[in-house]
C-alpha cells in the first residue's frame, strides 16, 4: 500500500478558484470537475476568503506590519551606528 502526500496549493490559486466560486458563472460541481477539487473544499475556501475579505481595508494589515518591522529594524541600525560614533 503506497502512501500517498497532500497535495498542496498556493494562495494565488486557492484565490483564483475562491473568485471565480463567488461570481457564480459556474457552479461548484463544474468547478470542482474543472480544478479537481473535492467541492467542500472549494466552498471551505470560499468561506474563509469572505470571513477574512474584511482585513483588506484595515490600516494594520499584516502586509503594513512587515514594512513597518522592516523600517524599525534599520532604524535601530542606524541608532546603533549613531551612538557608536558619537562615543
Amino acid at each position: 500500500m503506497s502512501k500517498t502526500s497532500r497535495r498542496k496549493f498556493t494562495s494565488e490559486f486557492k484565490t483564483k478558484v475562491c473568485l471565480e466560486a463567488i461570481k457564480e458563472q459556474q457552479t461548484i460541481e463544474t468547478l470542482s470537475k474543472k480544478y479537481d477539487i473535492h467541492p467542500t473544499q472549494i466552498n471551505t475556501w470560499k468561506k474563509e476568503f469572505l470571513a477574512k475579505a474584511s482585513l483588506v481595508f484595515e490600516k494594520d494589515a499584516p502586509a503594513d506590519q512587515s514594512e513597518d518591522q522592516a523600517l524599525k529594524e534599520n532604524l535601530y541600525a542606524e541608532i546603533g551606528r549613531l551612538k557608536i560614533a558619537n562615543d
